[in-house]
């Protein structure tokens, strides 16, 4: 009987944090603390297996942070890294600057980098204020309008990693270490 209730116990003191975190807002910065010490351990690096390519719908527009729409199918026939997040998602931003670092290191208009923001409607001062503060100089775009099935993902972050034929070649789901010399060599191999 004593270990179900120190086990209660322990759990309901576990509960009270996660609660105070969620109820000050500092459980994104919690995660993004948690995510980014993950990161550097090397066990979430992006994994360069080919999955079976799957053909990608580019049926569906973007906007930039200057509000600018265009359709997605502009494109076609790149590689493109896709990568899905949010300002209030801290393992999103947990993976930003080691994407950085990678969109750095790789020769210019090699890879198009889309970082597909999906904060609410109305939020573009608040994401374009966060890539500001970051320093961050990968181009962010919002939905403009719909996204395809394929984009309704049920966790962020997302990133697909797309080949010149239009096939999604790459999915990883969670904060993920994309800046590493194998995943640049993935990337820059379906680039040839």
């Amino acid at each position: 009987m004593k270990i179900v209730r120190e086990a209660f116990i322990t759990l309901l003191g576990a509960v009270a944090i996660i609660a105070l975190l969620k109820f000050t807002g500092l459980l994104g910065d919690f995660a993004y603390i948690t995510q980014s010490t993950a990161l550097k351990t090397g066990l979430m690096d992006a994994s360069t297996a080919t999955k079976k390519p799957v053909s990608f719908d580019f049926n569906f527009q973007v906007k930039d942070l200057n509000e600018t729409k265009f359709a997605f199918d502009q494109f076609k026939g790149k590689v493109i890294f896709l990568n899905l997040w949010a300002t209030w998602c801290g393992p999103c931003k947990a993976e930003m600057p080691g994407i950085q670092a990678l969109y750095n290191s790789l020769p210019p208009d090699s890879v198009v980098f889309v970082m597909l923001s999906l904060d609410k409607e109305g939020l573009q001062p608040k994401v374009k204020k966060y890539i500001a503060d970051k320093k961050f100089t990968f181009p962010v775009y919002m939905p403009s309008g719909y996204l395809t099935e394929q984009l309704n993902v049920p966790s962020i972050p997302t990133t697909f990693i797309i080949n010149k034929e239009g096939k999604i070649v790459s999915q990883e789901v969670g904060t993920t270490n994309f800046n590493t010399t194998k995943f640049k060599k993935f990337l820059l191999d379906l680039t040839k």
